[in-house]
């Protein structure tokens, strides 16, 4: 087994295309594949399912990335360490629903770090990527909410993928409202309320399970529905077309300006949102700080909820 091995099967796992990881690695895709299958023969373990759908990681293939990375990691630091004395640039990936308070986080973490060299990622994306970016290693942390409705579900996706989930805080559902809804000014919602109104929701792909949206009461029926993909957009049509979205409340005014603002909705719902990671690896000095970052970020941007 050697290091090139590792670093083979790790953007495999990241590109979950042999064809693209050919291309990034600029070697040939037979080449690939070749060495792939003779690590997986050396180690007696299965690393990759190849379907028609493309690559997928397996379970004791997952345990394997997480190893290798550690390796590789390791590797680097000596690398860094005993040839030219060099800073080891650092990685840390996190994966989240689209919570203004991850981002905020984020920026305190990148703020704090102040390195001349690091490589870090943060994807805003779907419930199921987020399970999926954790239980392949592919991101270190990933920020979701349960609730009484589809906790049995995301808990199953969990064990499976050997995660654990982590509370950060709870919440009462809000809408997400521009300034200038003519709800703007009522002490809260209710769903009556808001029927003449757009409802924006986050589209989940492949994936469009009730069990995993990103807002309460999914199974609701609504008279008018827009799918989006990025927090960006959300924002945009909720102050063109006075929509409205279902979230937590908290939201950061110092990233999202004071166009939008939360108003509870009042219905009988607990929303707990938490982070999830993959229980057989140890957390990254990043990671921790991170987390402390989340809920630094949490209680500053509770503060504004009414």
């Amino acid at each position: 087994m050697t290091l090139q091995q590792l670093r083979y099967v790790i953007e495999v796992a990241r590109s979950r295309s042999i064809s693209k990881a050919a291309q990034t690695l600029f070697i040939s895709q037979p080449s690939l594949s070749n060495a792939l299958k003779e690590l997986e023969k050396e180690i007696g373990v299965k690393i990759f399912s190849r379907t028609n759908k493309g690559i997928h990681v397996t379970k004791e293939g997952s345990e394997f990335l997480g190893y290798a990375r550690q390796v590789l990691e390791q590797a680097e630091l000596l690398e860094n360490r005993y040839s030219n004395n060099a800073t080891p640039q650092h990685h840390f990936a996190v994966s989240a629903q689209h919570y203004a308070f991850a981002v905020s986080a984020f920026v305190r973490l990148l703020k704090d770090y102040d390195r001349d060299e690091y490589d870090f990622t943060f994807r805003e994306t779907r419930t199921y990527e987020i399970i999926e970016d954790v239980k392949n290693l592919n991101s270190e942390i990933g920020i979701m909410y349960i609730n009484d409705f589809n906790e049995q579900i995301i808990r199953k996706f969990l064990r499976e993928g050997n995660l654990a989930f982590h509370h950060l805080f709870e919440a009462t559902p809000h809408v997400f409202i521009s300034g200038d809804n003519p709800l703007a000014k009522k002490d809260y919602v209710t769903l009556e309320d808001l029927e003449p109104y757009p409802y924006l929701l986050y589209e989940q792909g492949d994936y469009n399970s009730f069990y995993f949206s990103e807002e309460i009461l999914s199974t609701l029926t609504r008279p008018k529905n827009i799918h989006v993909r990025d927090r960006a957009t959300m924002f945009n049509l909720l102050i063109g077309l006075n929509g409205y979205t279902i979230s937590t409340g908290v939201i950061s005014q110092r990233l999202n300006g004071d166009n939008i603002i939360a108003v509870p909705l009042k219905v009988d719902e607990i929303i707990h949102v938490g982070y999830i990671v993959h229980k057989d690896m140890e957390l990254s000095p990043m990671a921790q700080t991170y987390i402390s970052y989340l809920q630094t970020s949490i209680d500053e941007e509770q503060q504004n909820l009414p």
